[in-house]
């Protein structure tokens, strides 16, 4: 039997739901020094109008814990978490995900819950994403049920499973039918029917005890049924067998699952409703033959009925359509289950199961009950596990060398190839014309015609980030313009001081190359394009101009007419940036007079980058 290990339980069923393998298994585990996170349904299909109570049910769970955890007993814990009723939505396994594991993973480091065995019966996406996100020891996938043929919106469940499946290092099944199936995508897979609790059952059947109270006043030999009350229920055979059998009461326990209005003019047809498990036995030992009526489809081939042990262990003998497992069963205890597949067949084995018993076939069925113990079976897995965990860590040690060399290759070719993606990519950016053709949408450049004036941005720190740099070539251009007798007036525009006052430094250059100084306005408040524009807006308004030819640098064009198409739609503009800017330069060959490969510079690069996040930014304060 395991011992001392750390269990997460992600269930298919929850805690409180009729008592099966799932509740049988963790408890035995817990009482033998395992810890347990039992983590209630999440569900396989959206949920309907039939699931509201198991809803209501699932948020007072919530708050019965500490976000949805509570301790029901010595080493067992169980998680009510309250997630998006969207199996199969993307969007929703990643907030159920977080949901679950932001809970899970403070919970497993406040109580150092390492390292876990996660035993899962539910093979969907948060499964995977619970496995995937634990450092865990194994991963086992007890498969007791056919998902995928449970109902059509459960459908896609194939594919979440079909990945548990690979992902597992331990298979267990409850039908061969299953089995089957599992052993397409996993090796390691071992039959293991649900069992039965014998010394439960035993203490009943041995005792001297009351009829219960739920069954006085029916007088009359019980066949009875203890479980779900569920559409896998054939109640078209139930109905034909009551009414053929009027000197019989047909007995159901169990919770209602389906609608059983169809039975309900039936006078020898009972439903206790749900009753705790601890009670069953008390039931089942005033029950005079037992039966599993279920439907023989897709679904029933795979299913081995729990309640199979459970009759038996009372020594009661049982009447059963014919379900696969029921045979197998059969092959294995010399024919112990009645198997009838029709109404008349039902009615007749019933007959016979009840003139027949003695304590001989009693005797028999209760060893093959025991044969099919919970404990027994329990310390089967148990030797399964421990195997499969001694194995991986055995592994693990074996393959260290050869992983510690791969993770070393693998850095090492992950290092080659960021190199080569660098140079590549390095080669690209500065020995093609790549950024310059990616530039090409910011230069703006017309033929230059006469005008009212000439007004030249000045560089403040210009293209290349620096004070001083710029404005030169810009005036130089302008002065140019002006002798080719393009305009008769200039506006210098800036408000950039650095030692000196930027238009005053183009003025005074302006008026060396030639320039009258009466012929030079300037404008000295602007500390951006934005104001660039504004402000000689403002001028050109007052001077009543409306055609200027526009100086700047080449690159900075775009970003100035969309300022202008924006504020100054008035002004007709020319924009003549620089033929030539020094900064911009494409070099044919190097200062050693040999061609040069190189397209780009640096700072370049940063200019350019530079004016397309600046018109990001006047975009998004609204100025173009």
């Amino acid at each position: 039997m395991l011992k001392n290990e750390n269990i997460i339980c992600i269930s298919s069923i929850d805690w409180d739901f009729i008592w099966q393998g799932h509740q049988e298994i963790m408890s035995i585990f817990a009482k033998n020094s395992n810890r347990v996170l039992f983590i209630e349904n999440t569900g396989v299909r959206p949920p309907g109008i039939r699931d509201i109570p198991r809803i209501k049910k699932r948020i007072k769970n919530y708050f019965r814990g500490i976000k949805g955890i509570r301790k029901e007993h010595d080493n067992l814990y169980i998680f009510s978490p309250i997630i998006l009723p969207f199996p199969y939505s993307w969007i929703a396994h990643k907030i159920n995900k977080f949901l679950l594991l932001s809970v899970l993973e403070k919970w497993m480091k406040l109580l150092d819950f390492s390292d876990p065995i996660i035993w899962t019966f539910l093979p969907t996406g948060i499964t995977l994403g619970i496995t995937n996100s634990i450092n865990k020891k194994i991963i086992i996938y007890y498969c007791i049920d056919n998902f995928h043929g449970s109902s059509s919106s459960a459908k896609k469940v194939r594919i979440t499973e079909k990945k548990l499946l690979k992902k597992a290092d331990l298979v267990f099944v409850t039908s061969k039918a299953l089995y089957d199936y599992c052993r397409e995508y996993n090796s390691n897979v071992s039959i293991f029917p649900f069992g039965v609790n014998i010394s439960n059952f035993e203490k009943v059947r041995l005792a001297r005890t009351e009829v219960p109270e739920e069954l006085n006043g029916i007088g009359k030999p019980i066949v009875g049924y203890i479980g779900g009350i569920h559409r896998w229920i054939d109640q078209k055979l139930v109905k034909a067998i009551a009414l053929n059998s009027p000197d019989f009461a047909f007995v159901f326990v169990g919770p209602l699952q389906t609608d059983i209005s169809f039975l309900s003019d039936v006078k020898n047809i009972y439903f206790l409703g749900n009753k705790d498990h601890k009670k069953l036995p008390y039931l089942i030992k005033y029950f005079s033959v037992t039966m599993i009526p279920y439907l023989i489809n897709d679904y029933t081939r795979n299913v081995y009925p729990t309640k199979l042990n459970e009759y038996l262990s009372m020594g009661k003998p049982v009447v059963s359509t014919d379900l696969p497992e029921v045979r197998f069963f059969n092959q294995k205890y010399e024919g112990i289950v009645y198997v009838a597949q029709a109404a008349g067949e039902f009615c007749a084995c019933i007959n016979n199961a009840v003139n027949q018993d003695n304590d001989s076939l009693r005797q028999m069925r209760i060893e093959a009950a025991k044969d099919n113990n919970w404990q027994s079976r329990i310390e089967q897995m148990s030797n399964i596990i421990d195997r499969t965990v001694e194995k991986k860590m055995v592994d693990k040690e074996a393959i260290w060398r050869e992983g510690l060399l791969f993770l070393y290759r693998r850095a090492r070719r992950k290092f080659v190839q960021l190199a080569l993606t660098l140079i590549l990519a390095y080669s690209f950016i500065f020995y093609t014309p790549l950024l310059w053709f990616i530039a090409s949408p910011l230069k703006i450049s017309q033929a230059p015609k006469k005008t009212d004036a000439i007004v030249v941005f000045a560089g403040g720190v210009g293209e290349s980030g620096r004070a001083g740099q710029g404005y030169e070539e810009r005036v130089q251009f302008a002065v140019e313009l002006y002798k080719n007798g393009y305009a008769s007036h200039m506006i210098f525009c800036s408000g950039y001081k650095y030692i000196f006052e930027e238009p005053l430094l183009m003025k005074t250059l302006a008026v060396s190359l030639g320039i009258p100084p009466e012929v030079i306005i300037l404008e000295e408040k602007a500390r951006n394009t934005y104001e660039n524009v504004k402000f000689s807006k403002q001028i050109l308004d007052k001077q009543k101009w409306n055609k200027i030819l526009l100086v700047s640098s080449p690159y900075h064009m775009w970003r100035v007419s969309l300022v202008f198409n924006k504020m100054a739609k008035n002004i007709e503009v020319t924009y003549a940036p620089l033929p030539n800017s020094l900064f911009y330069s494409r070099r044919n060959k190097d200062a050693y007079g040999r061609r040069a490969w190189k397209q780009i510079n640096l700072q370049q690069i940063e200019g350019i980058f530079r004016e397309y996040i600046g018109i990001l930014y006047y975009w998004f304060k609204g100025y173009i």
